[in-house]
């Protein structure tokens, strides 16, 4: 076969496809199980880049990939991949622009198509080997999906500024920022499709988003505006309040720095060292003050705190106290300027007036510590940063100060992407002045940052083709708010008159951070409880989940239920056993 006429097959396939919707694609059936559907064309090595008689599309390499190993072990199956770009640029900041994308085609395919949300600033292509979240071994590639992946319409090697903020420097050019949002994800989703038809003489029979973060956001904002381009959604720990997330990340900047300078802990530069804060002992006091007092409200006294709406500052603030050192501050005792940066910080962000700019945040174990000893990252990593650094490196400095400054205000503020500027911008903000900056448009910036990337209460497109969207965030997520998803659910419920759970079903894990990570069974398989829900219609009241082998009960099972209700053990039985839980309704987050 012709290599080139492949390419050149391939690429004149999908010149169409940058105008037109994905939904035009006809559903076809999938290949009968055991009778993989044999492609149309190949891939093969060698080839470089290639532009192709549609305009805007460039084929970098196709090449025909064998069935491996990975070193961890994961077993990749033949393949082709595919590595191409379009819709390139000039910014008005002057740099070129173009979204990339990754794309790979299984010999054996499944008739489904798989899009691999990305993360953070987004900027590189990702893997797309298809991960399905909740600690899940195995890819969707492996299971027969053809997986596409891609970078959100700029490149963090071209487009990373240092002085306008690096990985979040695409934010000075309106049409990045729309890419960012969602733009980028529908194009591609469009193309992916061509190609796929394309290739396999047939497009895919059920197409499925699957993310977590800025992954999350990307499928809900997909589910928002294109309801007809994915049958099934995950969304883990969405964003979808980005750039109001972002303003608390300097709010808590704010609040842990005020705990620092309490403590005497400065930086070389003299500004508060954030991860000085709290030692782990310190977080570990924190941790054991929610156990005392929200461990039992599931009526299992276990490490795991089952009911976070019930988990209130009320609550936890008295055992706080109860931990306050006397004296001086010593590793067995928190300080009074700790306890006020905790409860400054889970009860969120708020101007001068009062008004909240987030979200609180809820009480919850995978702050730091758990039963037994073990101490946990990812809270800190986010809030505060490394134990023991000697820089501002927490990731609400890192990556919340560039996109705040560069990405989610307009017009956006050219800060340097060193830990030391970042910090001082986010010490600096002011959160009457330049919070409403979210919503700020300009001539340069016809569209807020807030109107690309909130979700809106409203997927009635989405559920009135039958499309369905699964939830899942830590309690403990340290970046978006559970309290926040939580009120999403319930305006969208109050929206569809009390039938959201019909079509977004929000499971929260208790004890994880943010994607993964954490005190808690965070173990679990959300996609095949999705993929039921589309082709079977069977919808998932529960999930069962596991703690993994860093916890303290390796192997503990747990159901995750579909908010509002809670896993309630039900007092009697083996307490690490699921079936010893029940999910009983409980009252919504408030």
């Amino acid at each position: 076969m012709d290599t080139r006429s492949t390419i050149f097959g391939l690429a004149v396939a999908v010149s169409a496809a940058v105008t037109m919707s994905a939904a035009a694609q006809p559903r076809s059936a999938p290949p009968a199980a055991g009778r993989p559907l044999a492609a149309s064309a190949r891939c093969d090595t060698g080839l470089g880049a290639l532009v192709s008689a549609a305009p805007d599309l460039k084929v970098i390499s196709a090449v025909d990939q064998a069935d491996s190993t990975t070193p961890d072990g994961r077993r990749t199956p033949q393949h082709c991949e595919v590595i191409g770009s379009f819709d390139r640029h000039m910014g008005v900041d002057g740099q070129t622009y173009a979204i990339r994308f990754h794309l790979r085609l299984p010999a054996a395919w499944n008739g489904r198509f798989f899009f691999q949300g990305g993360g953070g600033s987004n900027g590189v292509l990702g893997s797309a080997l298809g991960d399905l979240q909740g600690g899940q071994l195995k890819t969707a590639l492996q299971l027969g999906y053809a997986v596409v992946s891609q970078d959100s319409g700029h490149d963090n090697d071209v487009n990373g500024l240092k002085a306008r903020g690096g990985a979040a420097a695409f934010g000075w050019d309106q049409r990045a920022r729309e890419d960012y949002a969602y733009r980028s994800q529908a194009r591609t989703t469009v193309v992916a499709k061509q190609l796929l038809g394309a290739y396999y003489g047939q497009g895919p029979a059920f197409s499925y988003w699957v993310g977590c973060s800025k992954g999350g956001q990307e499928g809900i904002a997909m589910a928002a505006r294109y309801p007809d381009y994915f049958d099934g959604v995950i969304a883990d720990a969405p964003g979808f309040a980005l750039p109001k997330a972002a303003i608390a990340e300097a709010w808590d900047t704010q609040a842990m720095a005020e705990a620092a300078r309490a403590l005497g802990a400065f930086d070389k530069a003299g500004l508060p060292l954030l991860n000085a804060a709290f030692s782990d002992a310190d977080l570990g006091l924190a941790a054991d003050a929610i156990a005392r007092a929200c461990d039992r409200l599931d009526g299992a006294a276990d490490g795991i705190v089952g009911d976070f709406a019930a988990c209130t500052t009320a609550r936890v603030r008295p055992q706080l106290e109860a931990a306050r050192c006397r004296a001086g501050k010593s590793p067995d005792c928190l300080a009074v300027a700790q306890i006020k940066a905790l409860v400054r910080v889970f009860d969120g962000a708020r101007d001068s007036r009062g008004l909240a700019l987030y979200s609180d945040w809820a009480w919850d174990l995978g702050i730091g510590g758990a039963p037994g000893g073990r101490l946990y990252s990812g809270w800190r990593a986010w809030k505060i940063g490394s134990a023991g650094g000697q820089v501002n490196d927490s990731r609400n400095v890192t990556l919340g100060g560039s996109s705040l400054a560069s990405g989610f205000t307009t017009p956006p503020t050219a800060v340097d992407a060193d830990p030391e500027a970042l910090a001082r911008y986010l010490l600096g903000f002011d959160f009457d002045r330049d919070a409403p900056r979210i919503f700020s448009t300009s001539a340069d910036y016809p569209v807020s940052a807030w109107d690309l990337m909130n979700a809106q209460s409203n997927l009635d497109g989405f559920r009135a083709r039958g499309g369905r969207l699964i939830i899942v965030q830590g309690v403990s997520d340290p970046v978006f708010s559970i309290r926040d998803t939580a009120r999403w659910w319930d305006r969208l419920n109050v929206h569809s008159r009390g039938a959201a759970a019909r079509s977004v079903r929000l499971f929260p894990v208790p004890g994880m951070n943010h994607c993964r990570g954490g005190p808690g069974t965070t173990d679990f398989d959300a996609f095949s409880a999705l993929v039921g829900w589309v082709e079977k219609g069977a919808a998932p009241a529960e999930i069962l989940a596991t703690a993994p082998s860093e916890t303290p009960w390796p192997g503990r099972t747990r159901p995750l239920c579909s908010y509002p209700a809670v896993a309630v053990y039900q007092g009697r039985g083996d307490m690490e056993k699921a079936s010893s839980f029940s999910c009983r309704r409980r009252a919504p987050a408030g």
